[in-house]
């Protein structure tokens, strides 16, 4: 594995009715839901690791700490970052980020495991 400290992975998304916590269902307001922030903030973390990993494996949700700071209207454009936090065996931390043009939306950490697939989807089963 070639995941090294400092790796940076960034998504962009503009949000849509489909992103809101109403279409999401955690929450009655068209705005931005924390679903789906953790979702870009978990996007943003498996680029950040992208082609360091190797074949055969990927990573995989752990843990997830986020504070969701700001609403977000339909409309807004909203980058996710996450860049490697530490590489502790096959767990890997990230510091993770979103903001807008106003500013911070959410702040926090990432943990995601690395696992090789094939093994991974049989203990699925």
């Amino acid at each position: 594995m070639a995941v090294r400290v400092g790796q940076r992975g960034e998504i962009e998304l503009e949000v849509t009715e489909a992103d809101t916590a109403i279409a999401l269902r955690s929450g009655s307001l068209p705005v931005l839901a924390t679903p789906r922030v953790v979702a870009l903030v978990e996007e943003a973390s498996v680029v950040a690791v992208g082609d360091a990993l190797e074949d055969g494996h990927t990573t995989v949700g752990m843990k997830v700490q986020l504070d969701h700071l700001a609403p977000t209207a339909t409309g807004r454009t909203v980058v996710a970052e996450s860049t490697v936090e530490a590489v502790n065996g096959r767990r890997i931390s990230f510091q993770v980020s979103v903001s807008d043009d106003r500013g911070l939306v959410a702040v926090g950490r990432v943990t995601r495991v690395v696992v090789e697939i094939d093994r991974f989807l049989t203990k699925a089963g």
